[in-house]
C-alpha cells in the first residue's frame, strides 16, 4: 500500500523526535550508541517505522466518530514524549534501574514482539484502522485471524512495546510510564466497543461474547 505522504510525515516526524529525546536523555549521540542494545533498539524502531508506512491506517473520522475520546490521543502524546526521553535519562544517571544485560535484552525482544503485533492489525484493517474512534466508508467486522482471539491486539502491542522499551533502558521509572498507557486504552476501548455495538448490533454483540478485550484468557 502506497502511503499518504500526510501520515508519512507525520510518523517520520514522531521517530525522530522519539530518538532524539532518547539520545539527549542519554546524554548524547556517543553515549547513547555506546550500548549495545541500546544501539539496536534505535535501529528497530527506524525500520519499524518505515514498514508502518506501507501499513494503511488514517486519520479521518469517517462516517462517525467519538469525538468525546480524542482526549486520550493528547495522553498518549504527553507519555509518549515522557517514555521516550525519561528511561534514557534515568538509566544514564542510574536511577532505579533494574540491573544487568538480560533485561536490556529482553526488553529489545518485547519491543520487537509489541511493535509487530502493534502493526500487524493495521496491515490487516488497511485504510479502515483509524488514529481516531471511527467507522470508516464500507466498515465491515474482522472477526478472524489475531480478531478471532483478541479484540484489541494492536492496544496490546501498544504495551507491550511500550514495556519492552523501559526495559531496554533498564528503567523502573520508564515501566510506570508504559503503565500509566492502561487507562486511556482501557477508555478508548470502551468507546470503541460502544460505537461498534451501535453500529453492528448483534454482530457485534456475538463477536464479543467469543473474544477477549485485551489479554487472551485474562481480559
Amino acid at each position: 500500500m502506497i502511503p499518504s505522504p500526510r501520515l508519512a510525515l507525520a510518523a517520520i516526524a514522531g521517530t525522530l523526535v522519539m530518538l532524539g529525546l532518547a539520545i539527549l536523555g542519554g546524554g548524547g549521540f556517543a553515549a547513547f550508541f555506546s550500548n549495545a542494545a541500546r544501539t539496536t533498539a534505535a535501529v528497530l524502531t527506524v525500520v519499524l517505522t518505515v514498514i508502518a508506512l506501507f501499513s494503511g491506517g488514517n486519520l479521518s473520522p469517517g462516517e462517525e466518530e467519538d469525538r468525546s475520546n480524542r482526549w486520550v490521543l493528547a495522553v498518549f502524546g504527553v507519555l509518549g514524549l515522557l517514555g521516550a526521553f525519561v528511561p534514557a535519562y534515568t538509566d544514564r544517571i542510574d536511577f532505579w534501574t533494574i540491573d544487568g544485560d538480560t533485561v536490556r535484552w529482553t526488553g529489545i525482544v518485547l519491543l520487537l514482539g509489541g511493535s509487530l503485533l502493534r502493526l500487524w492489525p493495521v496491515f490487516v484493517l488497511g485504510d479502515r484502522f483509524s488514529g481516531l474512534v471511527a467507522i470508516q466508508p464500507g466498515h465491515k467486522l474482522v472477526t478472524t485471524g489475531i480478531y478471532g482471539v483478541v479484540r484489541n491486539p494492536s492496544y496490546l502491542g501498544l504495551l507491550v512495546g511500550a514495556l519492552g522499551w523501559a526495559l531496554v533502558f533498564r528503567s523502573g521509572v520508564g515501566v510506570l510510564i508504559a503503565a500509566l498507557n492502561l487507562p486511556p486504552l482501557l477508555a478508548r476501548i470502551a468507546a470503541e466497543e460502544r460505537l461498534l455495538h451501535r453500529h453492528f448490533g448483534k454482530e457485534y454483540e456475538d463477536y464479543r461474547r467469543r473474544t477477549w478485550r485485551l489479554v487472551p484468557g485474562l481480559y
